[in-house]
Parts: C-alpha cells; structure tokens; sequence
C-alpha cells in the first residue's frame, strides 16, 4: 500500500508554487544530492493500535498511562509492525531528508519524562540501524548519507534537573549524563518560565537567572547547543551574548514579518547570527502568518536570508508525517474521550488561544506544507532566486556547521 496522502499534498503545493519545468526539475534534483538535515523536527509516526487504547481505557488507565502507550506506540510501532516500517520508509524517501535533529525529550526538567523519548527513539535506530542510525558525532550523519541511511541527532525539549536545589553544581550535573546518551542539543525554557530563565509566552519577559547563565555555560563546556526557540525575548538574548558557542532558535520565524510571540525580532536574530547560529524556519501556519501557508514559509526563508545572509538559515519543521494506518472496512466504536485541563507546557496567551481556536484560520491551514513535501520547499526556494550554494547551506549545510563547532 502507497501512503496516497502524499501525492496529494505534493500536488497542492504544486498548484500553490506553480513552477515551470526547468524550475521543477532542477529543485528536485538539488534536493536528492544535496545532504538534508532538518534544524528540528520528528521522524515519521506510526498509527497508534486504538484496540490497544481502548482496552487500556477499560481497564482504568490513568491519564499519564494512556498518554505513555500512545507516544510509544507512534514513536515505535514501525520496529514490530510490517505495515508501518513500510510508512515510516517511505515517508523517508519521499521527504528526501537525510537526517532529523530528533525532538527526544519531553517539555520538562524531569530527567525521567525526558529520558522516555531518548529511550525510544534509540530503540528505533538500535533495531532499525539497517535503514536509519543514531548520530553521536556529526561525521555520522555524514557517514551515514554515504552509506545510503537516515540518521537522528537528538535533542531535548528541557534541561534535565535533580530539582533538589542542594547546590548550583549538583543541578547541572545531569547535562553531562544526558550529553552522554546522546542529547546535542536542548531548550532553555519550554513556553512558560522556569528556574533558568523566562518562555516565550511569559508577558513579564524577565530573562536569564543567575542559575540559567550557569546552564548555558555549562552547556558550552560541554558541546550542546544552546537552542532558544522557546525562550522569552531577553532570556534569549542574554543567552546569546553570554554563549560562547554558536545559539540557535531551531525552529522559529522573523517576528518582521508575524508578530507572534513564537517568532523572532531582528535584534535578537541579529545576536544570533553574530555567534554563529541559525533561524530554523518552521512549518506552523499560525506562527508563520497563515497566508498561502507554503508560500508564506518560503517569504520568511528570504526575508532571513536578505536580511541576515544564507549562512544563518536553516529548516526545522516542527511537524511530523502520521502513517494513516492500515486500511479496513469495518466500523469501530470511537474511543472513550473525556476533558483535560491544558498540559503545563503548552501555555498560550489567551489571545493566540483564541486565534488558534478560530475555526476560519484553522481552515486555512493548507496540506501542502506537509514533512514528505520537502523537496518542494527546494522547489520554491530555486523559484526564488536562491544560488544552489545559498540553498545547500539551508537544507543542511548550516545545521552541520553548528554542530561540528561543538566539537571543536
């Protein structure tokens, strides 16, 4: 079976971007030769077993047990099952991306919740390895296009923490453990505000605590980068200015062009470029403007790209292609649903919450932005006028740069 989702995304996008033939033709072939590393992202998701949940739910699962199975499930289920390896591959190879720099960390400071999605997705790549492996060091993502294979570089979504506030010392600890399984990267903050420095949708914007100066140094010492694309606008900054390696906001947008408190302003994507680092353009409509939504993804590649250079521009989606699951005629009950207050993590001012919730904006937010139709964001950036060097540099050039400087 052939994922048909795919073609018909692909032919939206076409539809939207409109290229002539030789346009097509040489943004395809730039994409299949050029080394594709995503700034930030997640590797293709199998479709959860809903039998599994329900008899989960019958059985009185807590909240916290379904949420487990689900995530491992989708994370995983591509290891034992023939049908979604089979999705999972060819999602790969229609996406034409090399390497993922793999969210593998939940939203927290609890090294345990981080440590679940470190644990899954090096199950996948430890049974997997004969199509995608785990990069440790990023000559591996390069040796592994060569030897024809996907590779995921991981990140976290949080800093791992004791929480027991014995000592500065006995907090930043757990960095070097984490290093050492394999995290290359974290955020500093998730959102909201924490022991290290203020979120994004924080109003009171306070910054960096004495305790996150001493994480971000920390984290230079150790070779992980700093990423703050969740962080406040001053807690970023500072970041920036304090780090001695290169910062990235490893999926974001320019603020210039939609004032949305996930996007960045100038002067802050200017503190960026100065050490080094990258914008990750993502692929969220409502953090990207919600005009045509390709059409404004690429608007923000070149505004970044005239304004700060191709050197400081990279992709990272912040989406994930979902398997739809195999295929049956038979009509099953709906799973048993009841209302959640919103998880912690996921703070949004009430007015982005009420945007996100306006059904006109939702219905506009267009199919073709979708991961497997990456080759056409190259598509759209050739339309452009970007030189294929320019182009190389943001599929995945950037990305390597940055995280061969943390091992320098």
């Amino acid at each position: 079976m052939v994922d048909e989702r795919i073609q018909r995304d692909r032919e939206e996008a076409l539809a939207l971007l409109r290229p002539t033939s030789k346009e097509l033709e040489h943004g395809l072939a730039l994409h299949e030769e050029a080394l594709v590393i995503e700034s930030y992202g997640f590797a293709p998701r199998a479709a959860v077993d809903t039998e599994v949940l329900r008899q989960a739910t019958e059985e009185g699962a807590s909240y916290y047990e379904l949420w487990d199975l689900r995530e491992d499930m989708y994370m995983t289920r591509q290891v034992t099952d023939d049908f979604e390896r089979e999705r999972f591959i060819e999602a790969w190879e229609a996406a034409g991306v090399d390497c993922i720099f793999q969210n593998a960390g939940e939203e927290y400071q609890d090294p345990v919740r981080i440590m679940k999605r470190l644990a899954r997705y090096t199950y996948v790549t430890d049974f997997m390895r004969d199509f995608v492996v785990r990069a440790a060091h990023p000559d591996d993502i390069e040796q592994a296009c060569k030897d024809g294979k996907r590779s995921l570089y991981m990140s976290s979504n949080g800093i791992p923490l004791p929480q027991r506030w014995t000592s500065v010392e006995e907090e930043l600890g757990l960095l070097k453990i984490f290093y050492q399984l394999g995290i290359r990267m974290m955020h500093l903050t998730y959102n909201r505000r924490n022991m290290i420095g203020d979120g994004c949708a924080e109003e009171s914007n306070a910054g960096l605590s004495d305790f996150g100066r001493a994480v971000v140094k920390e984290m230079n010492r150790l070779g992980i980068i700093v990423d703050v694309a969740h962080s406040g606008e001053k807690t970023s900054l500072e970041a920036a200015r304090l780090s001695d390696r290169p910062v990235v906001a490893s999926h974001s947008g320019a603020r210039a062009l939609n004032d949305h408190f996930r996007c960045k302003s100038d002067e802050l994507i200017k503190a960026i470029c100065d050490t080094g680092g990258y914008i990750g353009v993502c692929c969220i409509p409502r953090f990207l403007g919600r005009t045509r939504d390709i059409v404004a993804f690429l608007d923000h590649i070149d505004y970044l790209v005239k304004r700060f250079g191709a050197d400081h521009v990279a992709i990272g989606t912040d989406i994930a292609y979902q398997s739809p699951g195999r295929p049956t005629t038979e009509k099953k009950a709906p799973l048993p649903r009841r209302k959640y207050r919103p998880r912690w993590e996921g703070y949004w001012p009430d007015s982005a919450s009420r945007q996100v919730a306006d059904p006109a904006i939702k219905e506009r937010e267009g199919k073709e932005l979708s991961w497997t139709n990456w080759p056409l964001f190259t598509v759209g950036m050739v339309q452009r006028g970007h030189s294929d060097e320019d182009i190389r540099k943001i599929l995945g050039g950037n990305v390597l740069r940055v995280a061969k400087a943390h091992f320098d």
